[in-house]
C-alpha cells in the first residue's frame, strides 16, 4: 500500500486530502505544517508527498527544498495543493523542487488522477 503524507494547517482541508485518498485505497499520514511533516518524513519513508504553499512555522516550498536534502526522499513526487494559482508561485514551486501543482479548491477525481501519475 502507498503511503502519502498530506501537508496542510486547514484541519478541514486535510480531512477532504485524506477521506479522497483513504477511499482509494492509500495510506495517509497528516502534518499541519512544514515542520511537522519534516519530522514525520525523517522517521518513515513516504512514496508521496502532497502538501499547501502558505503555512505557519515552515511553509510548502521550504518543507520541499528540505525534504530534497533527504536521501530517501531525492525521487519522491512532491505535490503542491495550494490557492496559489499565479505562474510565479508555479515556477517557485518548480524551481523549489515540486513534481505538480494542484490548485484548490481541488476535484478529488483529478487529486487521485495526478497521484495515480506521479506514483506510477
Amino acid at each position: 500500500m502507498k503511503q502519502i503524507l498530506a501537508v496542510d494547517d486547514s484541519a478541514s482541508m486535510r480531512q477532504m486530502v485524506c477521506f479522497t485518498l483513504k477511499t482509494a485505497g492509500f495510506d495517509v499520514t497528516e502534518a499541519c505544517n512544514g515542520d511537522e511533516a519534516l519530522k514525520a518524513a525523517q522517521q518513515s519513508e513516504y512514496d508521496l508527498v502532497i502538501s499547501d504553499v502558505n503555512m505557519p512555522i515552515m511553509d510548502g516550498l521550504t518543507l520541499i527544498r528540505n525534504l530534497l536534502t533527504l536521501p530517501n526522499y531525492k525521487f519522491t513526487p512532491l505535490l503542491m495543493l495550494t490557492t496559489e494559482s499565479g505562474t510565479e508561485k508555479k515556477q517557485e514551486g518548480r524551481s523549489a523542487g515540486a513534481t505538480g501543482w494542484i490548485v484548490k479548491p481541488f476535484n478529488p477525481d483529478q487529486l487521485l488522477a495526478t497521484v495515480r501519475k506521479v506514483l506510477g
